[in-house]
């Protein structure tokens, strides 16, 4: 057994999340995809089997501990980079319909190629967060929005939640230690039409770490969100 896939089975054990023979083939192939196309891309600057596992894979699956029901939900992965969090959740828990999106056109063409290596039906998206919201028939039509390493959480509200129905919930996954983010996005939370439901605290690989369920409970003013320079320079 190579090295990423005993960790992928340790790592999924001690998280309670069950990993299938063709999700740990498929992560495996994903991984040296992923290597392959890092030569000539900055698709990330962790390398090695084992730090990949943990940081990228396994960080990704334990959005699976937050307590929401997954199997079968509509999810839209913000800034999906080359596919975390998102396509690892899909690879563990393939009966999701799943939807990446990122600004660059090349990280774009990337997934579309692993997605199709892996034989699954995603849709991949080049378009801007804040343009892409706006549109009909993706205004508040996903059930839950997930992001990792995007942006503060205040910024990161405005991006995700336009997208997201109400009853449905953003999954942000943050540090363990995200009080301040959590009271600095209170007015953002609240004005896009949300509120904090609560803080699941998870440990990856020894690493303490926080997921965020922001709770939609009323659509989100037509007003959000609001061009991208105007997000930077003053969070709501």
């Amino acid at each position: 057994m190579r090295t990423l896939e005993a960790c992928l089975r340790t790592g999924a054990r001690e998280l309670g999340i069950p990993l299938s023979e063709q999700a740990a083939a498929d992560f495996c192939r994903y991984y040296d995809f992923l290597l392959e196309k890092n030569r000539v891309m900055d698709l990330t600057a962790v390398s090695g089997e084992e730090d990949t596992a943990r940081r990228h894979f396994l960080d990704s699956l334990s959005l699976l501990r937050c307590g929401e029901a997954l199997s079968g939900a509509r999810i839209i992965d913000v800034g999906s980079g080359a596919g975390f969090p998102g396509l690892p959740l899909l690879l563990a828990q393939p009966d999701m319909q799943l939807t990446l999106l990122d600004s660059l056109g090349k990280r774009v063409d990337f997934l579309r190629e692993l997605t199709a290596l892996l034989g699954r039906d995603v849709q991949c998206i080049h378009a801007r967060a804040e343009e892409q919201a706006k549109l009909e028939g993706w205004r508040e039509s996903f059930d839950y929005a997930v992001s990792r390493a995007v942006a503060r959480l205040s910024p990161l509200c405005e991006l995700c939640l336009p997208f997201v129905r109400p009853g449905g919930a953003l999954l942000a996954m943050k540090a363990r230690d995200c009080a301040e983010e959590v009271a600095e996005a209170a007015h953002a939370i609240e004005a896009l039409g949300a509120e904090l439901e609560r803080c699941v605290e998870v440990t990856v690989a020894g690493v303490p770490r926080s997921i965020l369920v922001i709770r939609k409970t009323a659509p989100t003013p037509a007003e959000y969100p609001r061009r991208f320079a105007k997000i930077q320079k003053k969070p709501l």
